[in-house]
């Protein structure tokens, strides 16, 4: 696959944070590894300066965004000003040719001034929701989302969501682990909870203080197509019953139920993503007694089929291509 470029947009009066944070999730944040071919590209003439000082010189201006395979927009400076025609045009012919069209916090309304969010959903700060449906009534704005992607367009809530928006786009184009390194190096978490269900990863302990339940978790991970029960387990582990229910508890913060049910449904997850193998058989791997159980447990937690999961997680480089 070659390497995605990605053309962020710089304008006057910029906040750094927001920017920041796409040039170092797509910058070169694994040393050896470069993932993403990054731009800085003038969305208008003139300096741009942020309100606390910092300022911003590229060679690139917006004829970079005609050959990005994604386009960010990571913050707008007020919401009741129109960008300039020539940026907006710009974003309209990059996703008219297939690319990924991105408005962090407030760089949604830059995507909503310029038509593309019409009839789509999207997000965007919580602050400001009842202005944007005011000023927007044909975007669907999902007002509980951290991020939304809606036919390649991609908006995020406010702050530290666009890193929680940043990192999916890392998954959707080279998976899963690797988008969890990228995380790991920032010294943050893959995702965060709550929001849209389908794109959040719940965390689970990799490993605990509990030297005796970090041996089973191992045992638990290289046999999660066996039936347990806990009599059996807490046998394994060297305890009664009782014991080991509390041991469990306290090292993991989970039942033995709960933990077996997430670490089977983040399995499925990572089996979707990259085999070719049939839900009958990643339900086999994984411990469902059917496929229909499997189907029944991966929608009540993220909110799609795993078919569905898996066309948007295994597209890899169609994600970004036209």
């Amino acid at each position: 696959m070659s390497i995605p470029s990605v053309a962020v947009v710089a304008f006057n009066r910029f906040s750094p944070f927001h920017f920041s944070v796409p040039c170092i999730v797509f910058g070169d944040v694994l040393p050896g590894h470069r993932l993403f071919d990054l731009s800085i590209c003038a969305g208008e003439p003139g300096e741009m300066r942020s309100r606390q000082g910092f300022s911003i010189e590229t060679p690139f201006g917006l004829e970079a965004l005609t050959q990005a395979d994604i386009v960010i927009v990571p913050y707008w400076r007020d919401p009741a000003e129109r960008p300039n025609l020539e940026m907006l045009d710009a974003l309209v012919a990059a996703h008219k040719r297939g690319a990924v069209v991105v408005g962090l916090c407030l760089g949604t309304y830059v995507l909503a001034y310029a038509g593309l969010l019409d009839g789509h959903k999207a997000g965007t700060h919580w602050e400001f929701e009842q202005d944007f449906l005011t000023r927007f009534p044909n975007v669907r704005l999902d007002t509980n989302a951290l991020y939304v992607e809606d036919d390649r367009l991609v908006t995020s809530a406010g702050t530290a969501a666009g890193l929680d928006c940043c990192l999916y786009l890392v998954h959707r184009v080279h998976g899963r682990s690797i988008a969890n390194k990228v995380a790991r190096r920032m010294v943050i978490p893959p995702h965060r909870e709550g929001g849209q269900a389908q794109f959040i990863e719940y965390p689970l302990p990799v490993s605990t203080r509990d030297a005796n339940i970090n041996n089973l978790l191992d045992y638990l991970r290289n046999n999660l197509d066996k039936s347990h029960t806990l009599d059996e387990l807490a046998d394994y582990s060297l305890m009664n019953r009782r014991t080991f229910t509390r041991h469990f508890q306290k090292a993991t913060g989970r039942s033995v139920g709960t933990w077996l049910m997430g670490e089977r449904l983040q399995r499925s997850q990572e089996l979707l993503e990259t085999t070719s193998h049939s839900i009958e058989r990643v339900a086999e791997l994984v411990g469902f007694q059917s496929a229909a159980s499997l189907r029944q447990h991966f929608r009540a937690r993220f909110n799609v089929t795993p078919t569905e999961w898996r066309r948007t997680f295994q597209a890899g480089d169609k994600v970004v291509k036209p």
